[in-house]
Formats: C-alpha cells, sequence, structure tokens
C-alpha cells in the first residue's frame, strides 16, 4: 500500500436517494459502491452481506442503534422477495420499526420517493447483478 494512503469502512455521512442500482453495487450522491448498501440516518454504509440467509440481529446492529430516528426499514432482499426471519420481524417489531421486506428494485424506488418525503426511513439493500 502506498505511504499516505488510507484504506476505510465503506461510508457516507448523510442521507442521499440511489441513482441507480445493479451489476452488483449501487450509485448515489455522485459516487459508486461495489456491494450492498445500509442505509440509516447517520449516512450510508456499506453492509458485508450477499444473501438473506446472513439475516440475523447483528447484521442490522446499525438499525437498532439508531431505531429511534427509524420508523420504516425498506429491505431489499434481492432480485427476488424474501421473507425476513421470523425472530427478526419480532426484534423490529420491540424495537417500534415497520420492517418491510422486498426485491431490491422495489425498496431503492420506495426509499427514493420516502426519502423525498422526508420520512423517518432506513433501508437494507442486498446488491443484485
Amino acid at each position: 500500500m502506498p505511504d499516505g494512503m488510507e484504506v476505510r469502512d465503506a461510508h457516507f455521512p448523510g442521507r442521499a436517494p440511489l441513482d441507480a442500482y445493479g451489476d452488483g453495487g449501487f450509485r448515489f450522491a455522485n459516487m459508486s459502491h461495489r456491494g450492498s448498501l445500509l442505509c440509516v440516518p447517520s449516512g450510508i454504509y456499506g453492509w458485508n452481506l450477499t444473501d438473506t440467509s446472513e439475516f440475523n440481529r447483528d447484521a442490522f446492529e446499525r438499525v437498532f442503534e439508531e431505531q429511534a430516528d427509524i420508523e420504516v426499514l425498506l429491505v431489499g432482499t434481492g432480485k427476488e422477495l424474501r421473507p425476513l426471519p421470523a425472530q427478526l420481524k419480532v426484534a423490529f417489531r420491540e424495537a417500534g420499526i415497520l420492517a418491510d421486506p422486498m426485491s431490491t428494485g422495489a425498496a431503492v424506488r420506495t426509499y427514493n420517493v420516502l426519502l423525498s418525503e422526508d420520512r423517518a426511513v432506513a433501508a437494507a439493500f442486498l446488491a443484485v447483478d
């Protein structure tokens, strides 16, 4: 690694609509990110998940940390709608968060609309090819 180069976890400090998705990543705020994303009130973070089988409370820890500022969590489950694990649904309900799984494309579109309405929305998007 060259001197002075710092590699950090992917993080955009703010909220931004997503301009595009596909080819294994996303575009937003004049940037691109390869891989999945977690969008919460504190910003947009790279998310190291690739499949719904990895969904558990730990994977959504940042959502639970920011639950006071989240009413709706959109979960993009890839190309197809996949249900959330029952225990995770219960945890979101107990935290006062309405978690709504849908395909990643539908989640991106819905997130952009809710964000434009200044709603208390968060999103977790699995990247799609």
